[in-house]
C-alpha cells in the first residue's frame, strides 16, 4: 500500500462475507488518514517492505531523494526492481546486483542497522534499517551530503588550527568566557621550558600565574594586581602587552587579546635579543661610540633637565677643547688619536666630584661638563685639575704622547638661564682662552664679543662667496659591495676663499643654515652635481646632500626638478641624502614634498644612520630607499658591541627592502667585515677618495667598461 494510495481514499480492505460495522471502517480510514499525513510530511525519506521484499509503502521524500519514477516505484514493486531503476536513471553509482549484495546481509538480519550509500551524483544517504516482527523491514533515508562536508571542513579547520598551532613561532595560551585554559601550543612549553603536566587543560589564569612563581620562572608578584590589570583591558576590548623579565634573564613580550566569543589569548614572544639590541641602540644614541661618555643629545637633555628643576641652584658649564690634538692624529695617525681620545675621556672622568656632574663628548676633540651645585671657586679648582691631569703624557707603545686642554667657563644663573645661552656663552670663553695661549681657562665675561664679531665676518664672506663661484663640488665613489662595481658617487662642497682658504663643509654649512644661505647654496649645489652627473655612464647614480632648511623652503621641489630637467638625469639616478633633522619636522610640507619627490622617482637617503635616538622611528614614519650607516660605527666595527649594531642595522635594511651604505670605510678589513654580514654598498678612503668632477668622470667610465667586459 503506498502513500498515495491511502491519500485517493481507496485503501485496500479486507472484509468478511458480511462486511464491517461502519464506524469501524470510519475509523480505519481516520486512521489511514492520520498515518498518510505524517509519512508524507516525515523530513526523512521513509520505504517499507514485506517478507517477500515486496514494497508495501514509501513516502514522496523517499522518491524525491533518489530521483526516482513515481508511476514505477509502487507498492508490490519488488526491492531489487527499484535498485535496478535507480541504475538505470543513473542515480545509483553501482550495478544493481552490487547494491542488492550490500544490502541483503541487513535485510536477512534480525537487528536495527545503519550503513550509507554514495549516489551517482556525490549525495551521501544515510539509511537506517528496522526489521518488521512479521518480516520484511522499515527503511528511513537522510541526506548528510552537507551535514558530512560540514564535519570533514571541521576537521579540516581542526588540522590548520593545530598545524598552525604547532608551527608558531610564539607561545600561545587560550583562554575561555570563565578564565579557564582550553588550549596552549608545544612552543609554550619551550619557551617557559615546562611540561603539559605543569599547565593541564581547564587550569584557571589564577593558577597559571601561580604556578609560573612556584616554578621559579616568574620572580614573585602580585597576581591581583596582574589579573585585575588585564580583566580590565580585555573589557574594554583592548590588547594589553607588557614584558616579562624571567629568573633566567631572558626577557619575554606577553599580548593578551580579548575573543569575540568571550576569553582571550595571550602569546608568549622571547624578544631578549631584540631588547638588548634596542637597550644598544639607546645607548648608542645617547653616548658617544668612542669613548662611552655621554654625546651632545645626552648631554642637552641632562642640561635642560637640570634648569627645569635647578630654581636657581649654581651650576657651571665648562666647555674644553684639546690642544694640539691634531698633530697627534698626523704624526701617529687616526687610531692614536682614537686611542688618545679614550684615555682623555676617563681621566675628565675622575676630574669630576661626584657621579651626578656629567662628563661629554661632542665629537671631535670637543668635551663638556655639567658641574652641579657649584660656584665659581668650585668651577676653578675643577678646571685647574683637569689642565693638570690632562697635560700629564699619555704612554703608548713606548712613546709618550703630549697634550694640553683649554677650558671655558659658564656660570647658571649669572651668564645664562637657558641652555643655548649658558653653552654659547662657555665656547665664547674657550675660544678667548684658545686666543690668549692655550692650555689655559677662562670664565665668560660680557665683553667677549669678538667671536661674535669673526661670525658676523664670516656669514659676510659666505654670502659674497657664491656670485663669485668660490665653491666648487669633489665627488667620492660609491661601491656595491657584492660586484666591487662603482654604482655612483656623492658630491661633496668645498669652499676655496682668497682670505681663509679652504674651509671645510662644517666650517660653513651650519652657518649658511642659520643664515639661510644654505638655500641658494643647495640649489647651485644640486644643478651642478646633475650636470655633471649627466656625462656619467647609463645608470651610475649621484647622490646629493639636503639640509632641512632647504626641505623645508617652499621652493625645493621644483628646484629638484628644474635641476633634473636642466640636467636630462633621468629621477632615478638621484639621491638625495637628508639627517634626521629633516624627519624631525613632522609638518605637512616636509612630509609632502618628501613623498612628491619619491613618486617621481627620486631615491631618499638617510644620512648618518643610528647617531640619532629616533631614527627607528623615522624608518617607520617615512619609507626611505637607503640607510647609510654613520662612518663612526664603521671606525669601530672591530668592537663586538658596534658591530652587533651594524649587523642589527644590515639586517633592518634586508627586512625592509632598503639598500644599506656604509660610511668612512677606510680598511679591508673593516670592508670584509661589511661583505659577510650583507652589507649592499660602501663608501669611503678605501674605495675612493673624493676627486674633481673630471677625475670621477674617467674612474665610473672604466668602471663601466670593466662591469660589461665582464
Amino acid at each position: 500500500m503506498s502513500v498515495a494510495d491511502l491519500k485517493s481514499g481507496s485503501p485496500v480492505r479486507r472484509r468478511g462475507a458480511g462486511g464491517l460495522p461502519r464506524p469501524i471502517e470510519d475509523e480505519l480510514r481516520e486512521q489511514n488518514e492520520r498515518f498518510s499525513a505524517a509519512v508524507e510530511n516525515m523530513s526523512h525519506g521513509l520505504s517499507m517492505f514485506d517478507a517477500d521484499e515486496r514494497m508495501i509503502i514509501c513516502n514522496g521524500n523517499y522518491i524525491k531523494l533518489f530521483c526516482l519514477d513515481g508511476d514505477i516505484v509502487r507498492p508490490g514493486i519488488r526491492f531489487f526492481d527499484i535498485l535496478q531503476h535507480s541504475v538505470d536513471i543513473g542515480v545509483a553509482s553501482q550495478s544493481a546486483e552490487v547494491l542488492y549484495a550490500v544490502r541483503k546481509p541487513y535485510i536477512d538480519g534480525a537487528k536495527a542497522s545503519t550503513y550509507e550509500e554514495t549516489l551517482s551524483d556525490g549525495r551521501i544517504i544515510d539509511i537506517s534499517h528496522r526489521p518488521l516482527n512479521s518480516g520484511g523491514w522499515v527503511s528511513i533515508y537522510e541526506d548528510i551530503t552537507e551535514q558530512r562536508r560540514a564535519d570533514q571542513e571541521m576537521k579540516e579547520q581542526h588540522r590548520r588550527f593545530d598545524a598552525a598551532l604547532a608551527n608558531m613561532s610564539q607561545g600561545l595560551m587560550m583562554y575561555d568566557a570563565e578564565g579557564r585554559l582550553i588550549v596552549r601550543n608545544e612552543r609554550f612549553l619551550e619557551l617557559y621550558r615546562v611540561t603539559p603536566a605543569d599547565f593541564p587543560l581547564g587550569m584557571g589564569y589564577r593558577d597559571t600565574l601561580a604556578r609560573l612563581v612556584q616554578l621559579g620562572i616568574y620572580a614573585e608578584i602580585d597576581i591581583d594586581s596582574e589579573i585585575s590589570k588585564t580583566m580590565a583591558c580585555l573589557q574594554a576590548g583592548e590588547t594589553r602587552s607588557s614584558h616579562r623579565h624571567l629568573a633566567d634573564g631572558r626577557t619575554v613580550l606577553i599580548a593578551r587579546r580579548p575573543m569575540s566569543g568571550g576569553g582571550w589569548v595571550a602569546t608568549f614572544d622571547d624578544v631578549t635579543e631584540s631588547r638588548r639590541a634596542e637597550e644598544r641602540m639607546a645607548h648608542l644614541a645617547h653616548h658617544d661610540t668612542l669613548t662611552n661618555l655621554p654625546n651632545r643629545w645626552m648631554f642637552r637633555e641632562r642640561l635642560d633637565q637640570a634648569l627645569g628643576d635647578a630654581k636657581d641652584a649654581p651650576l657651571a658649564i665648562l666647555s674644553l677643547d684639546l690642544d694640539r690634538f691634531k698633530a697627534v692624529n698626523d704624526t701617529w695617525g687616526h687610531p692614536a688619536g682614537d686611542w688618545l681620545l679614550k684615555c682623555v675621556a676617563k681621566r675628565l672622568q675622575r676630574c669630576i666630584r661626584n657621579e651626578t656632574d656629567v662628563v661629554a663628548r661632542f665629537g671631535g676633540d670637543e668635551f663638556a661638563i655639567i658641574q652641579f651645585n657649584t660656584r665659581g671657586a668650585d668651577a676653578e679648582k675643577l678646571a685647574k685639575r683637569i689642565i693638570d691631569t690632562v697635560g700629564k703624557p699619555f704612554r703608548n707603545r713606548s712613546r709618550d704622547m703630549l697634550v694640553g686642554i683649554s677650558l671655558g667657563i659658564a656660570l647658571y644663573p649669572d651668564d645664562g638661564k637657558d641652555a643655548d645661552t649658558l653653552l654659547k656663552n662657555a665656547d665664547m670663553a674657550l675660544y678667548r682662552g684658545k686666543s690668549e695661549g692655550r692650555n689655559v681657562y677662562r670664565f665668560f665675561e660680557p665683553g667677549m664679543d669678538a667671536l661674535v664679531r669673526a661670525r658676523r665676518a664670516l656669514e659676510a664672506d659666505l654670502e659674497a662667496a657664491l656670485p663669485r663661484r668660490e665653491f666648487e663640488l669633489d665627488f667620492q665613489p660609491i661601491m656595491n659591495i657584492a660586484s666591487s662595481e662603482i654604482v655612483g658617487a656623492e658630491a661633496l662642497m668645498r669652499w676655496h676663499s682668497p682670505t681663509r682658504g679652504l674651509v671645510p663643509p662644517d666650517g660653513f654649512i651650519p652657518v649658511a643654515e642659520e643664515t639661510g644661505l644654505i638655500v641658494p647654496l643647495g640649489e647651485w649645489a644640486l644643478r651642478k652635481a646633475c650636470t655633471v652627473a649627466a656625462s656619467w655612464p647609463h645608470a651610475m647614480r649621484i647622490a646629493v646632500n639636503v639640509s632641512a632648511v632647504q626641505v623645508k623652503s617652499s621652493g625645493f621641489a621644483r628646484s629638484v626638478v628644474s635641476a633634473l630637467a636642466f640636467s636630462g638625469v633621468p629621477a632615478d639616478r638621484l639621491e638625495l641624502e637628508i639627517t634626521e633633522t629633516v624627519l624631525m619636522d613632522e609638518s605637512d610640507t616636509v612630509l609632502k614634498t618628501l613623498k612628491q619627490l619619491r613618486d617621481l622617482g627620486i631615491r631618499i637617503a638617510l644620512d648618518d644612520f643610528g647617531t640619532g635616538y629616533s631614527s627607528l622611528a623615522y624608518l617607520r614614519r617615512f619609507p626611505v630607499d637607503k640607510i647609510k650607516i654613520d662612518r663612526s660605527f664603521i671606525r669601530d666595527i672591530d668592537n663586538r658591541d658596534t658591530a652587533a649594531i651594524v649587523r642589527t642595522i644590515i639586517g633592518l635594511g634586508a627586512e625592509l627592502g632598503i639598500t644599506v651604505t656604509a660610511e668612512g670605510v677606510e680598511t679591508e678589513a673593516q670592508l670584509d667585515t661589511l661583505r659577510k654580514d650583507g652589507c649592499v654598498e660602501a663608501q669611503g678612503y678605501l674605495i675612493g677618495m673624493p676627486s674633481k668632477a673630471a677625475a670621477i668622470n674617467r674612474l665610473l667610465r672604466s668602471s663601466a667598461a670593466l662591469s660589461q667586459s665582464r
